[in-house]
């Protein structure tokens, strides 16, 4: 039986921290800047096209984040230029309107309406290289010296933004990172006697693999709002509200049709 004394305090490591990179600054300063007119703005999936794949014992994992579509989410959201409403994950949404059409829900519900999107962000990160430059050098001298080794990763990642009424590509920005990684040692092998001493130490410092990645993320969010989201891009792509009727057991709503005269 566990006594207070016998409860372990866990070990409290870094503080819990903003999760910035060097382009975050970026998308802020855009925040600052007033806007009379916000698109709509959707993200689709966002996917890890890259191919590279962990193989560990217990283990079977993807290299790269699969969470990038969120990635993209926070990065135009930092910017406070779009509205964005939601088309990566309606599930709950779906259900919740079902709950009221079964009249699972007794609470007034206000009736459906969706914000019509007029862009959509697609894309998918599409490379991921290992070994652009590697080196090193060693050098010991009567059993004394040390050495230095760097290696050189990269990141691709492609989006576009698609204008959803006429589904024409408007922008396309392909980005890549290259991530550094660099590794320090040094030794001491000395024979003291008739016994050998062996002392070495290193030091490992690398470039956050998937901080990379928000690096490119956040770099391509802020293209697409400056060159590709130019108000000469998108004056003629707002898409009014349409009335609307529900589909009895759809759970979505469905616009009225007029016929047309003949």
């Amino acid at each position: 039986m566990y006594t207070p004394e016998a409860i372990v305090k866990p070990l409290a490591g870094a503080p819990v921290q903003t999760n910035d990179t060097p382009y975050t600054a970026c998308l802020v300063e855009l925040a600052t800047m007033p806007t009379n007119r916000k698109p709509v703005v959707a993200i689709g999936q966002i996917s890890d096209k890259t191919g590279q794949r962990t193989y560990a014992k217990y283990n079977d994992s993807a290299e790269l984040t699969q969470g990038v579509s969120e990635m993209v989410i926070s990065a135009f959201f930092k910017t406070r230029q779009v509205t964005l409403t939601e088309r990566l994950d309606v599930r709950v949404p779906i259900a919740e309107q079902q709950f009221v059409e079964a009249d699972a829900i007794v609470a007034p519900v206000r009736d459906l309406s969706v914000t019509p999107a007029n862009f959509v962000v697609l894309g998918a990160l599409t490379e991921l290289n290992y070994n652009i430059v590697s080196g090193g050098s060693r050098l010991f001298v009567a059993g004394i010296g040390g050495g230095v080794r760097k290696a050189v990763v990269n990141v691709g990642l492609d989006l576009r933004l698609v204008d959803v009424r006429t589904y024409k590509t408007l922008y396309v920005t392909s980005l890549q990172k290259q991530i550094v990684g660099y590794e320090i040692e040094t030794g001491v092998y000395r024979f003291f006697g008739d016994h050998l001493v062996e002392f070495e130490s290193g030091a490992v410092k690398n470039e956050p693999l998937q901080l990379g990645v928000r690096s490119v993320v956040e770099l391509a969010t802020y293209q697409i709002l400056t060159e590709g989201l130019s108000r000469r891009c998108w004056r003629g792509s707002l898409i009014r509200h349409k009335p609307s009727t529900r589909s009895p057991g759809s759970g979505m709503p469905t616009s009225r049709r007029t016929s047309r005269p003949r």
